[in-house]
């Protein structure tokens, strides 16, 4: 069973990327930067562990529902 506890929330964790790319209308892809937002070597999903890849999809989601999305406008 998964633990639901998001581990990093931090600039550049899964969690987070999924966020803004929800928040930015961006298409879901999951990755991540362990060294913050563009900062050393971004991880691609091929690299990323399955808790890696939930917290990135919650992200996302959590976003979609709060529907909290850049006004470009």
């Amino acid at each position: 069973m998964f633990d639901d506890t998001i581990t990093s929330r931090g600039h550049g964790s899964p969690y987070d990327r999924g966020g803004a790319d929800s928040y930015y209308r961006r298409p879901f892809d999951p990755h991540w930067w362990p060294e913050g937002t563009q900062k050393g070597t971004r991880v691609e999903l091929k690299d990323m562990s399955v808790g890696e890849i939930l917290e990135y999809t919650r992200g996302y989601k959590d976003n979609e529902e709060a529907q909290d999305f850049k006004d470009w406008g």
